[in-house]
């Protein structure tokens, strides 16, 4: 029912261990032990790339996570609307809350597959007799795998063989306590593994973002889990807690790679936006100007020639206006020729005296330049 997870699998562990059955022998258990955590390798080199979404996702939803506790504040009193909200705060930051769950669900497909594989290696076939496949392997390669032990215990034999969802109808059912000596220590390193892996997820996280729900989810990740593995593993083939051994060590690994990369991408925006703001601003010691009251700012313009072709227009600094300016020549000019058209003085008018000051300090009155009461008088007369 499931060939289409069994074929796949099967015919990436049967390249491997052809790879390194050159090196060690086919019949070597070392070369199965390679050939699974390879295919570790291979299926996580595939999902790579979903899983560096998958972080990126989940770094998105922790930075606006106060924004999701306001919502829920604010619509707990209505879940529907408190959804719509959601979707659409996700959706403005671009966020896919499957994306963080997409790596999981790949791997549990592959953790099936080679489980079984690894079991159908004893089950002995529908009609009985000698197994002359497994899927990509032929009779050569299933014989090579049964001979193939580690201190004298097959690579498909578990602690106990008695679920029939885990065993698939294994041959020897029950409890073989020849595979606890080779078994309980990978159980072990496994779930510390798996601890360990869980814990550094954990780290990241941001305090701000935390909620009662992910607190509970953190402790099942760091505790639960690393049990379930230590007691269940006694259900697993000892090729199968290589594999979870070998995708703990790859998960490790790629969550120090990963998350040292997007620390460094998020420290080099830091930087550039600091930059940016100081270039912006003023300088170390500068004090800001601020304009003028009242004042205008300055248009330059280029001096036009006047209409006659003598004047000229020159722009004054400051000013926002352009006026037409003569020179001192023609100021001088112009001034003369308005003393020969203006109106002559009147007769009666005083000569200045040496001091070029009209009247004298003999007027009575002592000031310069006032005129005696007498002229004064004369002069209202002859109007």
């Amino acid at each position: 029912m499931l060939d289409f997870i069994y074929y796949p699998v099967s015919f990436i562990l049967w390249c491997w261990h052809k790879v390194f059955g050159l090196v060690f022998g086919e019949s070597a258990a070392i070369s199965w032990i390679l050939g699974i955590i390879f295919l570790t390798f291979t299926v996580r080199g595939i999902m790579f790339k979903p899983f560096v979404n998958q972080v990126r996702s989940m770094k998105k939803m922790q930075d606006f996570a106060p924004e999701m506790k306001k919502l829920q504040k604010k619509y707990a009193n209505d879940k529907q609307r408190q959804a719509q909200e959601m979707q659409k705060l996700q959706r403005e930051h671009g966020v896919n809350p499957l994306g963080s769950c997409l790596p999981m669900l790949l791997q549990i497909p592959v953790f099936i597959g080679l489980n079984h594989v690894l079991r159908a290696f004893t089950m002995p076939p529908p009609g009985g007799g000698v197994k002359t496949e497994n899927y990509f392997f032929t009779q050569h390669d299933v014989s090579s795998y049964v001979n193939a032990k580690l201190f004298g215990v097959n690579l498909g034999e578990a602690v106990y063989n008695g679920v029939g969802v885990v065993s698939g109808g294994a041959a020897n059912v029950g409890f073989q306590w020849s595979v606890l000596p080779v078994a309980l220590p990978l159980m072990i390193v496994a779930s510390i593994a798996t601890h360990l892996t869980a814990r550094h997820s954990v780290a990241r996280q941001n305090a701000a973002s935390a909620t009662s729900q992910t607190a509970i989810m953190n402790k099942l990740t760091m505790y639960i889990f690393p049990l379930g593995v230590l007691v269940f593993g006694a259900l697993f083939p000892l090729g199968l807690l290589f594999y979870w051994l070998a995708n703990n060590g790859w998960t490790l690994m790629q969550q120090r790679l990963v998350y040292t990369k997007i620390d460094k991408e998020e420290a080099a925006r830091k930087a550039e936006a600091a930059e940016k703001r100081a270039s912006l601003g003023p300088k170390p010691g500068q004090r800001p100007t601020a304009p003028k009251v009242g004042q205008k700012p300055v248009q330059q313009k280029k001096n036009q020639p006047a209409p006659g072709g003598s004047q000229k227009k020159v722009t004054q600094a400051g000013s926002a206006h352009g006026f037409a300016q003569t020179t001192p020549a023609e100021a001088a000019a112009k001034a003369a020729e308005a003393a020969k058209t203006a109106d002559p003085a009147p007769a009666t008018a005083e000569p200045k005296s040496q001091n070029g000051q009209n009247g004298s300090k003999d007027n009575g009155t002592g000031v310069p330049g006032l005129l005696k009461d007498s002229t004064r008088k004369s002069g209202r007369k002859r109007r």
